[in-house]
């Protein structure tokens, strides 16, 4: 295995069903703006339907109610490598799409997404440190103004909501309450690394679509488990679950 992903190291350390995942899997939510006939997938594939959540925002962004490639709130859906916007077997740098470490220079040889050049194919840079559209899982199987959130939009989220450990038909997960008493459920899938994953039932890692410029093999990410959750570096190769937004 070579040179496992960077950061996703720390990250280690550190059905269909009516959406009903509040604590007491009482019905409690109230989602809006449908948005149907998606190109989707995972979970056996078809087509997938989105619900835009509303939950009192500074900033007014609303959130999907399931992930990327998902057919149901407590699904966990596809995972995807930080730039990548197709599921794949094997999550590293061998088959990351913009880089990695190339053993023949025992460097770093990033060609896209890369703000310092000793970490760029032959000193290359282009200072990009967000997603673009066409690079974005979020945008590209879900079409629209659909989007991957920034650092910042997670932490958003984080600021202006409860955040419960609770169940959702069965699936744990994370359940975020908004002001006005909406929510949307994070399911626990874990995340991929090489092909094997990992904490599956037991957290949960969600891309952001800011790259980690302080070391460009990473971006951030929001994880969490049963007991807290926060934003973190990680490698990007590593398979995790995308969870879109938008603007009103």
């Amino acid at each position: 295995m070579k040179r496992t992903f960077l950061f996703l190291l720390t990250a280690v350390l550190l059905g269909a069903g009516l959406w009903s995942c509040n604590k007491d899997d009482d019905n409690g939510n109230n989602s809006e703006n449908n948005n149907g006939g998606n190109n989707g997938g995972g979970n056996g594939g078809g087509t997938q339907t989105v619900q835009w959540v509303d939950l009192g925002l500074p900033s007014g962004l609303l959130w999907a109610d399931r992930n990327v490639g998902a057919q149901n709130p407590e699904d966990y859906g596809n995972y995807y490598a930080w730039g990548e916007t197709k599921p794949k077997e094997v999550y590293d740098w061998d088959t990351y799409a913009y880089g990695g470490y190339n053993d023949s220079i025992g460097a770093y040889s990033f060609i896209k997404y890369c703000n310092m050049p000793n970490y760029g194919l032959n000193g290359f840079t282009d200072d990009l440190t967000t997603l673009e559209a066409s690079d974005d899982a979020a945008t590209v199987n879900l079409g629209g103004k659909a989007r991957t959130p920034t650092e910042d939009e997670w932490q958003e989220l984080m600021d202006n909501t409860t955040s419960t450990w609770t169940t959702c038909n069965g699936v744990y997960g994370r359940q975020l309450t908004g002001s006005n008493g909406k929510t949307i459920f994070l399911p626990a899938a874990g995340f991929r690394s090489d092909s094997s994953s990992y904490w599956v039932g037991e957290g949960g890692n969600y891309w952001s679509s800011t790259l980690y410029q302080d070391i460009p093999t990473g971006a951030w990410f929001f994880r969490f488990v049963s007991y807290n959750q926060l934003m973190r570096a990680g490698g990007r190769p590593g398979g995790q679950s995308v969870r879109a937004v938008r603007a009103k």
